[in-house]
């Protein structure tokens, strides 16, 4: 039932094209379920990925997001061929371009667009991603006070953040090396106030109503996977420092470093092994900066902005299993650490300093929609100590 139901709700959102042939929407190799020809024939065709919220910090939701690749008639042919020749085929070439629109909304009147671009040039030498949306995320955050109240009771108060951004980041691939250095540049324009009086009136007195944060760094990636979407074999590393200063047009001063890893192995013959961390640190020049900026641990089945630090790191470990090469069920478990001298939600006292390790778990399952791609989407349902989560994925999840 709940294949019928999944592969029903992408059909419906297809239903302008219901006057095609059947085998438009199937696999020529194995005769399933497929949106891969559409992908690439189709001049407007494009990927329609359902977005289910069920994020405690945001409520109950959902959207939809449009994915399109963009392939000239030459890489369509080689990858239709590829795809022909083998069950895995073509879904280790990566599309030149790909772009993504879509739109959120949440019970508690939060609400998200946006639209991003991914381009390479010379064979993925050069490359260009760029992010812009603009929304409104109302959320909770969380105090203990500065120690005045108990871990598990912390003050807890309603933020409402107006916020428009711009993301973008230019790499360059260094010789024939998995290896891409490049500059990143962020800005955004936000507002944040709170229904709390007292709180509101420390926001517009400590950060203003209308705050622009801007800043540039430096990135480095390095990426062996074998397929963007969906890996199932190899490693990716990526490292940025950004610095935001008045010179670029900043209100706040700081500087932030975010170090990712990811590590697929193939141990057995329908079994993967995934492994992902994170480590994010901020570096505060300003006495008073909003209280989002801070990372915070990002964890299927914990809230977001829930446990926040200075210094927040993660890790997190995946068992996949192929049932065949449409249908994967995997099994995850993550931790994660929020560290600060004022961090939010302690639990322990270490050296005048504060921290608190937090896990969830959880399984899926995931589909793949688009084989010549190797896309896949499914759903995630994770668990931890306040909350569960249901969550519609593309790719592996982490």
């Amino acid at each position: 039932m709940l294949r019928k139901l999944f592969i029903c709700s992408v059909l419906f959102s297809q239903v302008a094209l219901a006057d095609k042939d059947d085998e438009y929407f199937f696999d020529p190799v194995d005769g399933q379920f497929d949106l891969g020809h559409h992908l690439a024939e189709n001049a407007y065709g494009f990927l329609p990925v359902p977005i289910l919220i069920t994020e405690p910090a945001l409520g109950y939701g959902g959207g939809v997001a449009g994915i399109f690749l963009h392939e000239s008639e030459q890489e369509k042919e080689i990858r239709k061929q590829k795809a022909l020749e083998s069950i895995d085929g073509g879904a280790n070439l990566v599309p030149a371009a790909i772009t993504a629109v879509g739109a959120i909304g949440t019970e508690n009147g939060s609400w998200f667009a946006f639209a991003a671009h991914r381009q390479s040039w010379k064979k993925d030498s050069i490359r260009y991603v760029g992010l812009g949306g603009a929304g409104k995320v109302n959320f909770d955050l969380y105090s203990d006070l500065g120690g005045l109240l108990p871990s598990d009771n912390p003050f807890s108060f309603d933020t409402q953040t107006e916020a428009m951004l711009i993301s973008q980041k230019v790499l360059f691939r260094a010789a024939d090396t998995p290896l891409m250095l490049g500059i990143k540049q962020y800005w955004s324009q936000s507002s944040i106030s709170s229904s709390n009086e007292a709180v509101d009136w420390i926001f517009q007195r400590m950060l203003g109503r209308d705050n622009t944060t801007s800043g540039l760094g430096i990135v480095a990636e390095y990426d062996t996977r074998n397929n963007i979407f969906y890996p199932t074999d190899g490693y990716s590393i990526s490292a940025e420092y950004m610095s935001y200063s008045d010179k670029f047009g900043s209100n706040y001063n700081y500087d932030s470093l975010s170090v990712s890893g990811e590590n697929f192995w193939p141990v057995a013959d329908k079994w993967t092994l995934a492994v992902a961390g994170d480590y994010e640190a901020l570096y505060a020049k300003d006495d008073t900066l909003p209280p989002t900026v801070k990372p915070y641990v990002d964890l299927r089945g914990i809230s977001a902005f829930r446990y926040q630090g200075d210094q927040v790191a993660t890790l997190q470990a995946q068992v996949m299993y192929n049932i065949d090469n449409r249908w994967t069920i995997s099994g995850f478990y993550g931790a994660g650490l929020a560290y600060n001298d004022e961090v939010v939600d302690l639990s322990e006292q270490i050296d005048n300093k504060t921290s608190e390790i937090v896990s969830a778990y959880g399984v899926g399952f995931r589909y793949q929609i688009a084989r010549r791609y190797g896309i896949h989407l499914g759903l995630d349902m994770a668990f931890s100590k306040e909350e569960n989560a249901l969550y519609v994925t593309m790719g592996s999840g982490f």
